[in-house]
């Protein structure tokens, strides 16, 4: 696995797995939004081709940041869920937003100010702690591994 990689870095090795455009966005959706099939990641407003999806999520499985399950009675579709691992990068999608937030508005009409963002300057650990919390209590615990 270790020809997957640049270099030695943990810097440039993270990005070589989460540093495309998509990646922490289909975690973003895991996570916040609570989406698990492939169907749902496809609709959102980003619209994300399906070859692409389809690749970010057997990278996501292969580096055991998600695992994929058949759903019960459906043996067409799959259901995805965040690992332990996958649910570690809660803080990153934090720090990502805040600074998205306060540094991209004066390139990006559509970013508003907004209460939520500032609420969460305010108490980030535990926003993180509450969507990881949230995100367990309504995913079928049972697929969530180290």
């Amino acid at each position: 696995m270790d020809n997957n990689f640049r270099s030695g870095c943990p810097i440039t090795s993270t990005l070589d797995i989460v540093g495309d455009k998509w990646t922490l966005v289909i975690i973003r959706d895991m996570l916040i939004s609570g989406m698990q099939s492939f169907k749902e990641f496809s609709c959102t407003e980003e619209s994300i081709a399906t070859n692409i999806l389809t690749s970010r999520l057997k990278k996501l499985e292969e580096f055991k940041i998600i695992t994929k399950e058949k759903i019960e009675g459906n043996k067409k579709s799959n259901f995805y869920c965040l690992t332990e691992k996958g649910l570690s990068i809660a803080p990153i999608i934090v720090e990502i937003t805040l600074w998205g937030y306060d540094n991209m508005k004066e390139f990006n009409s559509k970013i508003k100010k907004d209460d939520f963002y500032e609420n969460l300057k305010n108490d980030k650990e535990g926003f993180i702690k509450k969507i990881i919390e949230s995100y367990k209590e309504t995913t079928n615990k049972r697929f969530i591994v180290d």
